[in-house]
């Protein structure tokens, strides 16, 4: 890496610590290594290292949201009653579930 490297990575760091893109910051040296490897295109650089900031903020406000809800170790919608509340509907809830979480699923582009 030349100095020139070496200043331009030290000026990426600092502004993607300015724009709060945590997860780029961690992730951009190995994906740019990968990117270079294989030959990517620039957008498809961009594209995986913003699907990978994403991810990160969905499962960190997932936590984040988990954390705040205090719930009892173990539990889970799976355990939850809806006899108990029978104005849930529990076909709703669990399917409600599913698609939110598979819009939260990202990738990484494929090897070339």
């Amino acid at each position: 890496m030349t100095s020139s490297d070496t200043i331009d990575a030290g000026r990426l760091s600092l502004a993607l610590s300015d724009l709060r893109l945590p997860a780029i910051k961690t992730i951009w040296p190995d994906f740019a290594a990968r990117a270079d490897k294989e030959g990517w295109p620039a957008a498809r650089f961009l594209a995986a290292l913003a699907e990978h900031e994403m991810a990160e903020r969905a499962s960190r406000r997932i936590q984040r949201h988990l954390d705040e809800a205090r719930l009892p170790p173990g539990k889970t919608l799976d355990s939850f009653d809806f006899a108990a509340v029978p104005m849930i509907s529990k076909a709703q809830v669990m399917g409600d579930r599913q698609k939110r979480s598979l819009t939260c699923v990202r990738t990484l582009p494929r090897a070339a």
